[in-house]
């Protein structure tokens, strides 16, 4: 009986290991996917507006919401909460989603890259800093 507990704690383990080690490979993945929005994008303490807003805190924000940063009439008017369903369609075509908008962006087809990136931008607050 004592083999058998044994057996399934360590299968727990390993199945929680894994499970954390995916999701930092998911993480690390989308970082590398965020060298795509780093042109346009700030994420973290610090960051400021470039082309485009900052994204820290991006998941329950409005659209239209980053203080400071000239959104087009489009962004504005679209009345969107940023969740990463919406996200996922935004960042596929950017111009589908909202037309009229100013990111110039080809999009990220990629249904696993997007999910990475989605992993990557939800661990910065609203102040930049990691969760």
């Amino acid at each position: 009986m004592k083999a058998i507990a044994s057996a399934a704690l360590l299968t727990l383990g390993f199945a929680t290991f894994a499970a954390t080690t995916a999701s930092a490979q998911d993480i690390s993945a989308g970082e590398r996917s965020w060298n795509k929005c780093r042109a346009c994008h700030q994420i973290g303490e610090g960051a400021k507006n470039l082309v485009g807003p900052h994204l820290n805190g991006l998941f329950g924000r409005h659209t239209g919401a980053v203080e400071g940063y000239s959104y087009s009439a489009a962004n504005k008017g679209a009345d969107i909460t940023w969740d990463e369903a919406v996200f996922a369609e935004y960042i596929k075509d950017p111009r589908a989603k909202i037309p009229g908008t100013k990111m110039i962006f080809a999009g990220i087809k990629n249904d696993k890259e997007i999910a990475d990136l989605t992993a990557f931008l939800k661990q910065f607050g609203k102040d930049g800093k990691k969760s």
